[in-house]
C-alpha cells in the first residue's frame, strides 16, 4: 500500500467580487475536483487597512495565482490607486508565482449592463489592465 500523500496544490483566487460570484464558485469547484485548494478572499474575514499586506501573505504561501476577469474593474485601493484584483496581480507577477489567467474573451459585448462598468475612469484602467493580463 501507497502511504505517500499526494501534493495538494493551493491556488489564491483573484477576481472583483459580486459580478463573478458564480464564476468564482465553478472555478473553486473545479480546483477541488482536481486535488486542489482554492484559497479566496471570502474564506477569511474582514480586513482592516492592512489588507492588501495580509494578501500578500496569503499569495505568498500559495503554490499559484488565478485571476479572472470580465467587465467589471473592482474596488480601489486608496493607497495604489488601482483595483485590488489589479494589485494582487502585479505583486503575484512581481514575485514570479505561476500565474492562470481566465479572461472573458468580449466582455463590453457579452454581458448584461449590471456586470459592466460604467464609471469611465475604471473603464479606462480595466481596458488597461485586460491588456495587461493578455501578456
Amino acid at each position: 500500500m501507497n502511504t505517500q500523500l499526494s501534493k495538494r496544490y493551493v491556488v489564491f483566487v483573484s477576481s472583483t467580487y459580486t459580478d463573478l460570484i458564480d464564476e468564482r464558485h465553478a472555478v473553486s469547484r473545479a480546483l477541488l475536483r482536481s486535488n486542489c485548494f482554492p484559497s479566496q478572499m471570502e474564506n477569511w474575514p474582514a480586513m482592516d487597512a492592512e489588507q492588501m499586506e495580509a494578501i500578500k501573505q496569503l499569495i505568498d504561501e500559495c503554490d499559484y495565482y488565478l485571476v479572472l476577469s470580465a467587465g467589471m474593474y473592482g474596488s480601489i485601493n486608496p493607497v495604489s490607486g488601482l483595483s485590488y484584483t489589479e494589485d494582487e496581480f502585479n505583486y503575484a507577477l512581481s514575485i514570479g508565482k505561476p500565474i492562470i489567467r481566465l479572461l472573458h474573451k468580449d466582455p463590453f459585448n457579452d454581458l448584461p449592463g449590471s456586470k459592466i462598468e460604467r464609471d469611465p475612469e475604471k473603464q479606462e484602467k480595466l481596458q488597461s489592465f485586460r491588456t495587461k493580463l493578455k501578456t
